[in-house]
């Protein structure tokens, strides 16, 4: 037994003076267990194959939503399929993979019988030094999250029993890794959205429209911010019910969506009521956008029980200097909305002294 001076851990080594299993798999698990996915995605495409010998190694993440694999690294030196459909027909061996929730041992391709691998499914047959690989589906709490591929053993004819139990125990705990991965990720978005809209929550809008204004401050530009209320929101639900309020509620977050860019946030700002934040905008352009959203809603009416309910929106904009509050802001575009409702409804108003652009 041999103490190691830079980590003070004690290290085994064999008769042959070479480091044990078990001091390989230590630290391995210490770099898995993280929430840095750019470092899990380090071990599987170093550290993992080093351990099993394989030349090659390809990393996907499982899109359980659309039911496609995403590659997210590899380290060929050749192209490799950048996304896999969980429902293609015949299933390739990643598909097997994720359906049996098993390692899949592949000791000679051409010869494989379950399943039997067409040369139709194998595009990239040709780069490859040898016809072994192991798929390993990466497993936590018994849901897929992604697969690992392995490929080209350097030495010998095919992978091990030995290689699959490392390939298995290291599958388990990436697998662990990224599942808390998707779980951290999954609250971070629950605590900064809506849950019925998927916009950004009231917390999350006003601490954006602090960034941007630090950004107008610092880089120059103006802020235009929309604020938009659903007409007659309070007789919808009174006639159809609050799941149909609710139902008009997204559709119409769905709309404004469609009309903003990237750039720019939506927010449900509470309610029957929405603002959206518009980075480096004119007063111009906003008052385009604000349009566009008035006539979409209005041109989109939803559908309950099979009756129609007819909507609009109304909506009040303003452009901001970036030494103006948050507060202020939208104070400005909320006196804008009231004013547009107070003008009937279905129409848009601006909270500035000129009405050069008001409908």
């Amino acid at each position: 037994m041999r103490r190691s001076n830079k980590s003070n851990e004690t290290t085994v080594k064999d008769a042959g003076g070479h480091i044990s299993l078990v001091e390989q798999l230590t630290p391995l698990a210490r770099k898995i267990n993280c929430l840095d996915i750019e470092r899990i995605m380090d071990v599987c495409m170093k550290h993992i194959p080093n351990l099993v010998g394989a030349r090659l190694a390809s990393l996907y993440i499982l899109d359980e939503t659309n039911n496609i694999l995403h590659l997210q690294k590899h380290n060929h030196p050749f192209l490799i399929n950048k996304i896999v459909s969980l429902n293609q027909n015949p299933p390739s061996l990643m598909v097997m993979a994720i359906r049996s929730k098993e390692i899949i041992l592949v000791r000679d391709i051409d010869t494989h019988k379950k399943p039997v691998i067409k040369k139709s499914q194998r595009s990239f047959s040709e780069n490859y030094k040898t016809n072994n690989c192991v798929i390993a589906p990466l497993i936590c709490q018994d849901r897929v999250v992604g697969v690992l591929n392995l490929s080209d053993k350097i030495e010998g004819n095919s992978f091990d029993s030995e290689d699959i139990a490392l390939i298995e125990l290291c599958s388990q705990l990436v697998g662990g890794s990224i599942g808390n991965i998707k779980l951290f990720e999954k609250i971070q978005h629950q605590a900064t959205t809506d849950g019925l809209t998927g916009l950004a929550n009231h917390k999350t809008f006003y601490e954006i429209l602090e960034k941007e204004l630090w950004r107008s401050r610092r880089y120059g530009g103006q802020i235009s911010l929309i604020m938009i209320d659903i007409d007659n929101f309070k007789k919808i639900n009174d006639t159809y019910g609050h799941r149909a309020g609710d139902k008009v509620i997204r559709e119409i977050s769905k709309k404004i969506k469609e009309c903003i860019r990237q750039i720019d946030t939506a927010a449900r700002y509470g309610g029957d009521e929405f603002a959206v934040i518009l980075p480096n905008t004119s007063l111009k352009d906003a008052f385009v956008v604000a349009k566009r959203m008035v006539d979409v809603v209005a041109h989109s009416p939803a559908t309950w029980k099979k009756e129609q309910i007819a909507l609009s929106i109304s909506v009040g904009l303003g452009q901001y200097d970036a030494d103006t509050n948050p507060e202020d802001i939208t104070s400005g575009s909320d006196r804008a909305l009231y004013t547009a409702k107070q003008a009937g409804k279905n129409t848009v108003r601006i909270f500035e002294p000129s009405k050069k652009y008001q409908q």
